[in-house]
């Protein structure tokens, strides 16, 4: 051994060395805390204390899950609960494809993975297309948790910024070509859009389609909220046979069926070689839970049933939210076109400190609101203060409530910071 590979030491007071302090590594240090979820625990506090707090900060729909779901777990005759195949049971597979062929996607069984939830699809493409250090490119702001998920798979994402003036569309296909390095291995991201309830137009994504063919580029498009399109319709990766080759459709039944807690998604490819990467992922965490494979069959069987009420209310949802923000003074704002969140300026310096304020201090007739900032949304420094995501889960007597409140803490907040 070298003397520079000689660990240094202290000497104790017992007169024997001390052995080097432990340390995490530095994944965990860079782990973020998610936005959506860190304020939660002073919501809870601020209950106790009989405070009303209406959520508008994490996409947990409210409606009630389809009986179907429970009906089938109480009918399941299984005499031993055991692994399901690494890439999912044929009854799931071939559920997933008949409910894709509903939406004009035609796929093998073979060229799906069920994934433990849409997460899991996401971390399961990033580690297949990027080595470590390789980037990603995303439009921010963007679902805070990709920002997670690249740090597990020790990926950078590469932030394109876009606009709340035009309801955050794309940029030229020549913009986003700046932000691309000798790293670049894709683009990642979601249509319609979390956080902006933004869809992205047939030409966007050909947009995207095209720059993928011009620099040899991977397509991770995450179509989770396919359904909530209520201006036209949300255009699939799939639908561009051209990138068949590259095009990775990921997928989740939780919010079209109101089943988040269900967790079963899908990784969807033309490629072989990328299904297959993703079938191995799937044998080194062995399998996806059975019970909720089989509970949501009958839901991908037959989707329109079930996923058009919920899409019929978020619709209505997002247009009273729209609204209602035109009553109250100094938000920026614009109509989300799918989802069912929206990203608002607000008349403030720091939408962190306000929403701090509101959630800690804040009532109105005994209640308050509590929201997601939205920096945690982007990756640039310094992008996003003074903006906020709503996420328009609660009915609507309770957003009207909300949106109330939004407005009178406003006023106050104004006085409380001269």
């Amino acid at each position: 051994m070298t003397p520079d590979a000689v660990l240094e030491t202290r000497p104790a007071r017992s007169g024997r060395a001390e052995a080097p302090a432990l340390r995490l590594s530095q994944r965990a240090g860079e782990m973020q805390a998610s936005p959506l979820r860190k304020l939660a625990a002073i919501a809870e506090e601020r209950k106790k204390k009989g405070i009303r707090v209406y959520h508008l900060n994490i996409g947990q729909p409210d409606l009630p899950t389809p009986p179907a779901v429970f009906e089938t777990i109480r009918s399941l005759n299984l005499k031993t609960l055991a692994y399901a195949p690494s890439n999912g049971i044929p009854e799931s597979l071939s559920a997933w494809q008949r409910y894709l062929e509903t939406k004009g996607i035609k796929v093998d069984q073979k060229e799906i993975v069920v994934t433990s939830g849409g997460s899991e699809a996401i971390i399961f493409a990033m580690c297949a297309v990027c080595d470590a250090g390789d980037e990603l490119i995303v439009f921010e702001p963007f679902y805070t948790n990709y920002n997670g998920f690249a740090t597990i798979a020790n990926v950078t994402l590469r932030p394109v910024p876009l606009d709340i003036a035009n309801g955050f569309h794309l940029p030229p296909a020549d913009v986003i070509e700046r932000y691309m390095t000798p790293r670049t291995r894709g683009f990642l991201f979601c249509n319609p859009s979390n956080p902006t309830g933004t869809v992205y137009s047939r030409e966007e994504v050909a947009s995207l389609v095209s720059l993928a063919m011009k620099h040899n580029l991977f397509l991770l498009s995450d179509e989770v909220y396919r359904e909530f399109a209520y201006e036209g319709s949300a255009h699939s990766v799939m639908s561009f046979p051209e990138v068949a080759d590259r095009a990775i459709l990921l997928d989740s039944t939780s919010k079209r069926f109101n089943v988040c807690g269900a967790r079963i998604g899908a990784l969807v490819s033309h490629n072989s070689e990328i299904v297959q990467t993703a079938f191995k992922f799937g044998m080194a965490r062995l399998s996806v839970a059975t019970v909720e494979q089989l509970a949501l069959v009958p839901l991908l069987s037959s989707p329109e049933q079930y996923t058009k009420p919920i899409a019929d209310e978020f619709r209505r949802r997002r247009d009273l939210v729209y609204e209602g923000l035109k009553q109250i003074d100094g938000v920026t704002f614009y109509k989300p076109e799918g989802a069912f969140y929206i990203v608002i300026g607000l008349p403030v310096k720091d939408s962190e400190h306000f929403s701090r304020w509101l959630i800690e201090e804040y009532e109105y007739e005994k209640e308050t609101v509590l929201l997601a900032p939205a920096q945690g949304f982007y990756a640039t420094h310094g992008k996003g203060l003074n903006e906020v995501r709503l996420a328009f889960m609660l009915n609507a007597e309770s957003l009207q409530r909300s949106l109330t409140i939004i407005g009178e803490a406003l006023k106050a907040y104004s006085r409380h910071k001269r």
